[in-house]
């Protein structure tokens, strides 16, 4: 074999011949992909939109989309558990033939890695707020309004109940339980999802506070509230532990959130166990994360990611988060009315469950109206009520559509 048959075998084999293959292959969609994931860095990097995630997220996106890397299979995936297929209907079938995003891809599909990172936020949250104005509750439920309307939304453009399900939980602006309820309902819409789930909760600043102006008034965004009363340890031990008791019995298919985020914040208040609260705030929290957003941009296939779908899924996504922003100010207002001007409105957009960004977006708008106002604190109570109110709502959807 002379040296230019060696070279046109090499070029032949490599992923450059394969990425311009041409439009009658796919080359073009992995082309388009990675050109997607680079901007992906560029607003994680730059930008700082949800670096943590974002930048895993787009670096797996760049990696699946290698031609002939060979890091990830959509087909193991799409013909898994699949018991009339003679090949790939197993765990054992994916570990013969996985390439190594496969194998990360399985702490998605267990459902591991946002167990692990709701432990993670448990340990890293403060109950006490919600405890000491225990009607935070509500707000947290009322933020939940985006999450049902976008599903309908969804149903009416065609999607099934599985997938709208997956895109209403968009709303509830907590990535973990997006992926969680996408990758049991609807796995092949799980790139989407979770880019569109992490960037809106980036945007934040920027897509709350004109709707927390267009509702409320500067006299209302003034209104001072008083200190809440101060919760004893006992009180803070004992909730994570009827919180789960209660949700779980309630909702079992909501079990593996809601005890590891009780879990998890029962680590940090019971005051003897320290160092496995440190652990699962640190180190167990960052290789999860590193895991998860590689695995969940893994499934940003160009054949599976570029379809109409996708720019759906992203209008809806955006639609669900802003009907839960003002399904929370609308249940502030109406609190406010009934305390007869004791609660800032304010508070219940912090009822999404992006903590604490949302709460201290709430805090920020009111200061802008009032600077001796500080709602940071107050806002605390529905945000982390809407951790909860998420993941009982995608109990809720998983019951319903979970067979």
């Amino acid at each position: 074999m002379n040296v230019s048959e060696i070279l046109l075998n090499l070029w032949n084999d490599s992923g450059f011949a394969k990425l311009f293959s041409g439009f009658s292959g796919g080359g073009w969609q992995n082309l388009v992909m990675i050109v997607i994931a680079c901007v992906l860095l560029y607003l994680g990097i730059v930008k700082k939109f949800e670096p943590l995630l974002l930048v895993g997220i787009a670096f797996g996106c760049l990696l699946t989309n290698l031609p002939g890397a060979g890091l990830y299979h959509q087909e193991l995936w799409d013909n898994f558990m699949n018991a009339s297929h003679p090949n790939y209907h197993s765990y054992g079938a994916i570990l013969r033939d996985a390439g190594l995003l496969d194998i990360f891809y399985i702490g998605v599909k267990t459902s591991l890695y946002p167990c692990l990172i709701f432990m993670g936020v448990g340990a890293m949250t403060d109950f006490g707020p919600l405890l000491s104005r225990p009607k935070s509750l509500l707000l947290g439920a009322a933020a939940q309004m985006g999450v049902f309307a976008a599903f309908l939304g969804a149903v009416l453009l065609g999607f099934s109940g599985e997938e709208a399900a997956s895109i209403g939980i968009i709303g509830g602006a907590d990535g973990p339980t997006a992926i969680f309820l996408t990758s049991k309902l609807a796995p092949h819409l799980l790139g989407a999802i979770a880019v569109a789930a992490y960037s809106y909760m980036a945007l934040i600043p920027m897509i709350q506070p004109p709707f927390m102006r267009m509702l409320t008034t500067k006299e209302q965004r003034k209104i001072k509230m008083v200190q809440s009363r101060k919760v004893s340890k006992a009180e803070k031990i004992i909730f994570p532990i009827v919180v789960t008791l209660f949700v779980a019995l309630l909702l079992p298919d909501t079990a593996p959130l809601i005890g590891c985020l009780m879990l998890g914040n029962l680590f940090k208040e019971t005051g003897v166990t320290e160092r496995l609260s440190d652990t699962v705030q640190n180190a167990l929290m960052n290789i999860v994360t590193i895991l998860l957003s590689t695995a969940v941009g893994a499934t940003m296939v160009g054949e599976t990611f570029l379809q109409a779908e996708t720019l759906k899924i992203i209008v809806l996504g955006v639609a669900a988060f802003i009907l839960s922003t003002c399904g929370g100010l609308l249940g502030g207002l109406v609190m406010c009315k009934l305390t007869r001007g004791k609660v800032n409105p304010l508070i219940g957009s912090a009822g999404v469950s992006a903590v604490p960004m949302a709460a201290r977006v709430a805090n920020k708008e009111g200061q802008k109206s009032n600077p001796s106002n500080f709602l940071l604190m107050h806002a605390m109570g529905p945000n982390v009520a809407g951790v909860i109110g998420s993941a009982i709502a995608a109990g809720f959807l998983l019951s319903v559509f979970g067979g």
